[in-house]
């Protein structure tokens, strides 16, 4: 069941959304050559303990770590390591707060200084294929229409959409329903209604959208090893029209 969000839930969201913005802006201003994944899980731990929040993704189904952190291939979920990240790395950070009693959840994808023509390209288009969908978002549209926009502009740019993995509604669980895929026909799936809140995560591959467990056995990366990347905003449906929770 699609749980629906009242004016003041969505406004407390709203707080959690804004704190994890700038932790993710803070995170992703870390990133250069030589620091390690675990050294910036570390920043992002610290950083939500000061902004009286919790880390949504420690212990929950007993992953060990504040932020995923992936490199190229991989696609999310990846434990932090000891890996150091090198100039033409493109590294996808997600995190996610508990605040006031709710989460959100959002991805970037960092370049690590000069990367290549291609990997600059594949963020570019990840990106934009998130802002596709949220500006598809309004009441009475379809989730299969949201996943049709994405997969359309993905697939125009030359692309693979993801297929194994989706977005989700969020709230007092960081998963809740609907189940929100990347791909779909026009009218299908649920019809979204004022006081939904969601999560749109465009994940997509240079190669094939086929994906495998990485060896930390938690995450996820392409099992053609090409390179990937990965953006993500906690969205509300309110009154005004459609409202963009985790940005600055």
């Amino acid at each position: 069941m699609i749980k629906i969000k009242t004016e003041k839930e969505i406004a407390v969201m709203a707080e959690g959304g804004k704190i994890l913005a700038q932790i993710v802006k803070e995170v992703a201003g870390q990133v250069k050559p030589g620091i390690t994944t675990k050294q910036l899980d570390k920043v992002a731990e610290n950083l939500v303990f000061k902004y009286k929040a919790k880390p949504s993704f420690k212990n929950y189904n007993g992953f060990p770590a504040t932020a995923c952190t992936c490199l190229n291939e991989e696609l999310v979920h990846c434990v932090p390591s000891s890996r150091e990240l090198k100039q033409g790395d493109i590294l996808s950070i997600d995190m996610g707060v508990l605040y006031k009693g709710f989460h959100t959840d959002m991805a970037v994808t960092v370049p690590v200084e000069d990367v290549s023509p291609e990997a600059l390209r594949l963020v570019r288009v990840t990106k934009k294929a998130l802002k596709r969908g949220i500006k598809k978002v309004r009441a009475g549209v379809t989730f299969g229409d949201i996943g049709n926009t994405i997969q359309r502009y993905v697939e125009d740019q030359g692309y693979s959409v993801i297929r194994d993995l989706c977005g989700h509604g969020i709230g007092r669980e960081i998963h809740e329903d609907p189940q929100i895929s990347n791909y779909g026909r026009r009218k299908t799936g649920p019809k979204i209604e004022k006081g939904m809140v969601f999560c749109l995560e465009p994940m997509i591959a240079i190669g094939d959208w086929h994906i495998k467990k990485t060896k930390d056995g938690y995450g996820f990366q392409m099992k053609d090893d090409s390179l990937c990347a990965h953006f993500e905003h906690t969205i509300a449906v309110t009154e005004k029209g459609v409202r963009v929770l985790t940005e600055l």
